[in-house]
């Protein structure tokens, strides 16, 4: 316990350190990035450098020094999750392609499931799932401290089910990563000084996503379902409500827009900061449904909670005009967005 104390408060700080750190080497090079709807202000996006160096070091230092063993199958997550920061951030200095980054992002998650020994159709199921919930990740970083709420939420609320199910290693893991993303929060908050870019989105959502699958490994089919959906459920509605839109306008799936339940509930009324709260408070309310769900408090048919939570949620916000607005003040921006999926 003290030890997970400590290396908690030590991700924290060495985290916000880091990144007020890179944020000045973002600004000398003109590694930044401008939100759409912005004009004028460009925010470095070096964050995500900073979250996955210290959730590596922190963690790799726990298990040299004897203090936080971890198993091979954590070990494989946490390289995996590497390779996949490294992808991400080499997409942020020049794009590799769509295709290029499923291919890289499904063969991290095919190390991490073989891991978990699910057999080969639910492990094709579980890549699937790693996958589309580690682009998700990456699309819904279109706010100030959206993404960070949102996964440090999701972190801790997976870190209970780790520690609940005796997943000691990825418990500590998951702390760990929760505690670097509050320390980078420290700048993402609005208005944000820095932002996670591609590298921390992808890193942040993969191990996020394969954590949630280890978490689930050998659970029954429902409760194992309702909860893997019920701890992504903001990232998972995220990405159903833009398909679903773009797909009834006719836009490009692909092609970036102010269309996300950020940008919607700002049209709502919505400050910046009540966004990230609203959905922090709705990650929380999908965590601790996974988590009961897990120990079994609540029944298979719970699983069905979020389910409709979140179908209802994306269908009011479908209703939110988000096409052909401009808002007053704005002029169009052809700068490049964070929320485009390359």
């Amino acid at each position: 316990m003290s030890y997970g104390i400590a290396a908690a408060a030590t991700a924290l700080l060495v985290a916000s350190a880091l990144t007020a750190l890179l944020r000045l080497v973002a600004l000398r090079t003109g590694f930044t990035v401008r939100r759409i709807g912005r004009t004028g202000r460009r925010t470095p996006r070096l964050g995500g450098a900073a979250v996955a160096t210290v959730t590596a070091a922190v963690t790799t230092f726990g298990a040299s020094t004897g203090l936080a063993p971890l198993g091979s199958g954590t070990l494989t997550l946490l390289i995996a999750a590497g390779v996949v920061a490294a992808l991400g951030f080499l997409d942020d200095v020049r794009p590799v392609g769509a295709r290029a980054r499923v291919v890289v992002e499904a063969g991290a998650a095919t190390f991490v499931v073989h891991t978990a020994q699910l057999g080969f159709l639910v492990g094709a199921l579980a890549v699937l799932w790693i996958v589309f919930v580690t682009n998700a990740c990456r699309l819904i970083d279109t706010s100030d401290g959206v993404l960070g709420t949102v996964a440090v939420v999701t972190a801790l609320g997976l870190s209970a089910c780790a520690a609940a199910g005796g997943l000691g290693p990825l418990a500590a893991i998951l702390g760990v990563l929760a505690a670097a993303l509050t320390g980078f929060l420290m700048h993402n908050w609005y208005p944000a000084r820095m932002h996670l870019g591609g590298c921390g989105s992808l890193f942040t959502g993969f191990l996020l996503a394969s954590a949630a699958v280890l978490v689930n490994a050998g659970h029954e089919a429902l409760p194992g379902a309702g909860s893997l959906f019920a701890v992504t459920v903001v990232v998972t509605a995220d990405a159903a409500l833009v398909a679903v839109s773009r797909r009834r306008a006719g836009r490009p799936l692909l092609q970036g827009g102010a269309d996300h339940i950020a940008h919607r509930l700002r049209r709502l009324g919505l400050t910046p900061t009540g966004v990230a709260v609203v959905l922090g408070i709705a990650s929380l309310a999908g965590a601790v449904t996974a988590l009961l769900l897990h120990d079994g408090t609540l029944g298979p048919l719970a699983a069905l909670w979020p389910v409709c939570a979140a179908a209802g949620s994306v269908a009011g916000l479908l209703r939110v005009p988000v096409y052909g607005v401009r808002r007053r003040g704005h002029r169009p921006v052809r700068t490049a967005v964070v929320d485009v999926a390359r």
